[in-house]
């Protein structure tokens, strides 16, 4: 029982830790939904400079600066869609973590299916290929009287 209480402990620490923030704490508004409110916007928004992290997660500047914008944003009475399309229409959407389903990401969206589509494919025709190879041809009857001839013991 005792040896089982070290690692509960670990566990139950480490599920508690969750998942570090870059945010310092100048920048964290007095309203608490405002601030989640940031949050939810700045999880779903791209660092340019890290690229796959968020920029609540990351400490460069730039991420820094969108944090400023968003919240800024927020105290100027925009709502979650007016500020994700003011950084995008700053920034692009690339900025975005999650791209939007559009005919111009189409191909974002549709590769990784025909990827995999093209590669069961492939699979598919390999095996097929060495299933008919698999199968022996049979011997003429020239053959079989050759055999038959040659193992033919006196």
């Amino acid at each position: 029982m005792r040896t089982l209480r070290l690692p509960v402990l670990g566990l139950g620490l480490a599920l508690l830790a969750g998942g570090a923030h870059a945010v310092q704490p100048d920048e964290v508004l007095s309203d608490p939904r405002m601030e989640s409110r940031a949050r939810d916007i700045s999880s779903g928004l791209r660092c340019l400079v890290c690229q796959n992290q968020s920029i609540d997660d990351s400490d460069a500047p730039l991420a820094r600066d969108l944090r400023l914008i968003v919240r800024e944003r927020l105290k100027a009475g925009d709502d979650d869609t007016q500020v994700r399309d003011y950084v995008v229409g700053r920034y692009g959407e690339y900025v975005l973590l999650r791209p939007v389903l559009a005919l111009h990401t189409l191909l974002l969206w549709l590769t990784p299916i025909l990827v995999l589509g093209l590669g069961a494919f492939g699979i598919w025709r390999l095996a097929r290929r060495r299933a008919v190879a698999a199968t022996p041809e049979r011997l003429t009857a020239l053959e079989e009287a050759e055999i038959a001839a040659l193992t033919k013991r006196d």
